[in-house]
């Protein structure tokens, strides 16, 4: 015996109970008993056992399945095995459903215990070093609270290295849900401006009006509601780092606004008379092709040439695939912890699901399929069923065929629709996978009247996401 465990045995009936206890005693663990589901609930509570044996049938109180439900959620990470005296598929399957992980018949035979018993104790010292390892593999390929063991990931850390003291402007690219904001907190948090704020706003969330005043403030009685002096962005990330998100969303107005502070550092609040200077490094991030926007007009090429002065692309992921399964195990140790539960390590079939996923969400809608996978799943590890999901929408994505006699108006209407419907009226990750602002997917849904889906909120309620 290479390790003793903390064990629980539940089972109403003495005889069976005690001798089951005597057996493991032998083998060196300590083991605690119960009569009943409900004490053995209340024990569960009490005490962290890395291993519980539960007897299917107890006619008093919660039957096997209930107990080793409850205990399961107290003490995520223990090992669960129910005991029968009427073995069958069914009574298997639904055990193991209900997140057992093995499952003996009485009469108990004391070897079979023995060889169980090391058998887990093999398979939990594989997971702790499966675990070490991974962790190890993840500082390895960690660059601030980013992961990735892509070349161009590993090309974009050591330029924010290079360019984190500088004070030129960056101009950020990528689609949605590729982590353009967290390349920026990079930048700020490697360059030597750490120590002061970082400040991000999002260009495509307000009005032309509304964004004037966030990001220069205003003076007191300067419009209606203005009932005192209030400082914006810029002031506020004085000595630090501004990030201007969805930039391509501004309007002519504020491009021309914001030509001018980037060029002579100052600016005026709204309503004011006092120039204001501030030494502030400007980020910009946009999903949008800014150059195209150029080209057609919509964007001021003086303020892209002003904003691009250093470029980086961050590539979505389905172009860094070798990226899927670190940035997964990543989410289910983090998402799994806040759960309160152990996490699950993903097996070969579930690997497969995850990296032959086109991720139109990136790796936004990767964290979010994880901890959908994590919320539903019964057992570890995590199964290619468990991610299921993902077929079904791919398929649905397949199948679509583009319309070709109605108005542009209209299509865009059921795309976003079906995408709602598909998500179950959650907005967040509906942005995600059709790549625009929730601010933008708000107003089209009001514009179109576009029903947020079975069991969303309405217009008036709260949002699920």
């Amino acid at each position: 015996m290479t390790s003793s465990w903390d064990i629980l045995v539940v089972d109403d009936e003495r005889v069976q109970r005690e001798s089951l206890a005597a057996w493991l005693k032998e083998d060196g663990h300590r083991v605690d008993t119960a009569g009943s589901g409900t004490e053995g609930i209340a024990k569960a509570r009490e005490r962290d056992y890395a291993i519980a044996f539960i007897d299917l049938k107890m006619p008093n109180g919660p039957d096997g399945i209930e107990t080793l439900r409850e205990i399961r959620r107290i003490r995520p990470g223990a090992t669960l095995i129910i005991i029968t005296a009427f073995a069958t598929v069914e009574t298997a399957i639904s055990a193991m459903k209900e997140g057992a992980h093995e499952y003996i018949v009485k009469p108990c035979n004391p070897q079979e215990i023995s060889l169980l018993i090391e058998r887990i104790s093999r398979l939990r010292s594989l997971e702790r070093e499966n675990l070490i390892l991974r962790r190890t593999l993840s500082e390895r390929h960690r660059f601030q609270d980013m992961v990735s063991k892509s070349p161009r990931m590993q090309e974009i850390f050591a330029l924010v290295r290079d360019i984190a003291s500088l004070r030129s402007t960056v101009l950020i690219r990528g689609e949605s849900g590729t982590g353009k904001e967290r390349i920026a907190r990079a930048i700020h948090e490697v360059g030597d401006r750490a120590s002061g704020p970082f400040v991000a706003v999002s260009c495509a969330a307000l009005t032309e009006t509304l964004l004037e005043s966030e990001l220069f403030g205003h003076e007191k009685g300067a419009f209606t509601g203005a009932h005192a002096r209030r400082k914006g962005k810029f002031e506020l990330a004085d000595g630090g780092t501004l990030l201007l998100d969805e930039i391509g969303d501004i309007s002519p107005k504020l491009q021309l606004d914001l030509l001018r502070v980037l060029q002579e550092r100052t600016f005026f609040r709204i309503g004011g008379t006092e120039e204001i200077r501030v030494d502030v490094r400007v980020l910009a991030a946009t999903n949008a092709d800014l150059l195209e926007a150029v080209r057609e007009g919509t964007f001021r090429e003086d303020l892209y040439y002003r904003l691009n002065v250093i470029d980086i692309r961050v590539p979505p992921l389905r172009e860094r695939r070798e990226d899927i399964p670190l940035l997964a195990q990543e989410f289910i140790e983090r998402i799994a912890t806040e759960m309160g539960r152990e996490p699950s390590p993903l097996d070969d079939s579930a690997l497969a699901v995850l990296v032959n996923h086109d991720w139109p969400g990136n790796v936004r809608e990767l964290e979010n399929s994880v901890e959908r996978a994590l919320a539903t799943c019964r057992g570890r590890p995590l199964t290619g069923s468990d991610f299921s999901f993902l077929l079904r929408e791919a398929d649905e994505r397949a199948a679509w065929v583009v319309p070709t006699e109605l108005p542009l108006a209209e299509v865009e209407k059921r795309v976003i629709a079906a995408t709602l419907k598909r998500r179950d009226g959650n907005v967040k990750e509906t942005a995600a996978v059709l790549g625009i602002d929730r601010s933008t997917l708000y107003e089209k849904i009001k514009r179109y009247r576009i029903p947020r889906g079975t069991g969303a909120a309405s217009p008036g309620g709260r949002d699920p996401d």
